[in-house]
């Protein structure tokens, strides 16, 4: 008995051993990595967990100038905030109090900041996902659905903590591979270091495409979870939560879980070594009350959003001979006809918003090129079709201070892993050689015999450095946005921006009859003044 026993044992040495030699050198068998990890804050323990506390959240791609070096800017604080995640069930639910009127009412951080959306009316904000199903309430409003995209991504998020990550990697598919390596520490969440740790990095899969990878200290702690989403405008945006040793408690029964929470969108690159926008901190908060118990409640998903967001749609007004409004969405576009081409005013949201605004653009006026694109400005919710632009030919005109961000950050050759698009699959020649960017100081002009359309540079504005408006003299029509919206039955802009706009107008001595909002319908230069004198 003893001889087989001992046989039997030698067999194993012999496998691990085996097993061990079959990894290429840096590779680490990723089996005990992920049980001492488990072990260590009782993973196996718990199906779901609450945690309560005050956070921040970051408006990511809304900074005044993507050229600084400058974190996303803060939104209101997120008073009360409860976050229950349930891992068996797939449900998260997050709600927070947050000073209503500022913010839209779909966003929650990181997820759905768009101009020209419902404006949050009430203090409370939930938001929750049911497998590939998410919604957002507005205080007792009826709830909304998310897009796909966001609904993914809240999906995704259910994982990206210890917990889940741990049981995400015991999945189907999840296919675990590890690595190890030294690492110094990160000043901002480490302090000062001098000595090197050896740590372990376990990389998984999830939901069949987002590969995610978690550092593991040597307490077996993970300190750090990232991996990479698709954002419209910067591709395979960095996407990370950080913890720190001290930070997990007991939340019942051996089960340890984090009370402070740090998240970057974007990489945390203080010297912009590697991008010229370096916003990042979009998420954090402490949440000292943490619980393992009564957090199993289910969580149904309501009839109104099952079919999720209504199909992309496309509405067109004519304003004046050759002169188009493309709304129907958020955000609008207007397409001037010239004598053998097209200008197109702003690419909002994605690529395939604009892929649909071309398709119309094109109905409306055959056999004309789009040969420009004109930028009013940097945040991120107007630029997310700009590469579609890039992608058909099109010269973007946008200001001077936004050409380094644009160049470098957007309109680039870097592949786009996680949600590829049409430059990054089919890249133009003239992405490197073409005439790709004509910046504007002060003023530029499109002119042929046709008609004319002026572009100004709008100052001083703290909406957003690097802001454009369009104006034809023939027409009278001014477009802009940011300054002046009429969305949702509100004639309003932000803080300072209509009374900016209204001042430029005077000091140029433009003869304007409607302002052209990209967000919203056209207005009679009457009601922007109403506006103004409102203020």
């Amino acid at each position: 008995m003893r001889r087989r026993l001992m046989a039997g044992a030698l067999v194993v040495i012999a496998v691990s051993i085996a097993s061990a030699q079959r990894l290429p050198p840096g590779f680490v068998d990723p089996g005990p990595v992920l049980q001492a990890a488990a072990a260590a804050i009782g993973a196996d323990k718990a199906t779901c967990i609450t945690m309560t506390g005050n956070g921040y959240a970051g408006i990511v791609g809304q900074q005044h100038l993507a050229e600084k070096n400058v974190d996303w800017p803060r939104g209101e604080p997120l008073a009360n905030y409860t976050r229950t995640m349930n891992w068996a069930a797939r449900t998260m639910v997050e709600s927070f109090d947050r000073k209503p009127g500022l913010n839209p009412a779909s966003w929650k951080w990181g997820l759905g900041w768009t101009g020209g959306t419902p404006v949050q009316q009430q203090s409370r904000q939930t938001f929750a996902v049911n497998d590939r199903v998410a919604w957002s309430i507005d205080g007792t409003n009826p709830p909304v659905a998310a897009s796909a995209l966001d609904a993914e991504r809240a999906q995704l998020e259910l994982w990206l903590n210890p917990h889940g990550f741990l049981k995400a990697a015991r999945m189907p598919g999840a296919n675990p591979v590890a690595v190890w390596r030294w690492e110094l520490g990160e000043m901002g969440r480490d302090g000062p270091t001098t000595v090197p740790e050896k740590v372990t990095v376990v990389s998984i899969q999830m939901l069949g495409k987002y590969r995610v990878d978690a550092t593991i200290n040597k307490e077996h702690m993970l300190q750090r979870i990232h991996t990479w989403v698709p954002d419209p405008v910067l591709g395979d945006l960095n996407y990370e939560h950080e913890f720190t040793n001290a930070t997990f408690v007991d939340a019942g029964n051996g089960i340890r879980f984090p009370t402070v929470w740090h998240h970057h969108e974007g990489w945390d690159d203080n010297y912009n070594m590697q991008t010229v926008s370096a916003g990042h901190n979009g998420f954090g908060g402490t949440f000292k009350q943490v619980s393992a118990a009564g957090c199993d409640a289910p969580v149904p998903v309501p009839d109104a959003v099952r079919g999720g967001p209504p199909a992309e749609r496309v509405e067109v007004q004519k304003l004046a001979d050759g002169v188009y409004v493309l709304g129907g969405a958020s955000h609008n576009s207007v397409a001037v006809e010239f004598q053998d081409h097209i200008a197109v005013v702003e690419a909002p949201l994605s690529e395939a918003r604009s892929l649909a605004v071309i398709e119309e653009i094109v109905r409306l006026i055959p056999n004309k090129p789009i040969r420009f694109l004109v930028n009013t400005h940097q945040h991120f919710d107007h630029i997310g079709g700009m590469r579609t632009y890039l992608h058909i030919g099109a010269t973007i005109i946008t200001h001077v201070k936004n050409y380094d961000f644009y160049n470098h950050d957007v309109l680039n050759y870097a592949p786009r892993t996680v949600m590829p698009d049409m430059v990054s699959l089919w890249p133009p020649t003239e992405l490197t050689e073409g005439y790709n960017v004509e910046t504007i100081r002060e003023n530029y002009a499109l002119t042929d015999a046709r008609r004319t359309m002026k572009i100004y540079y709008v100052q001083p504005l703290q909406h957003a450095e690097g802001m454009l408006m369009a104006y034809l003299p023939a027409e009278k029509l001014l477009i802009e946005a940011d300054l002046f919206d009429t969305h949702a039955g509100r004639a309003a802009g932000a803080p300072g921006a209509t009374r900016t706009l209204v001042n430029q107008v005077r000091a140029l001595g433009l003869d304007v009859s409607r302002v052209v909002p990209i967000h919203g319908a056209a207005a009679p230069r009457s009601e922007v003044l109403a506006a103004v004198a409102k203020k």
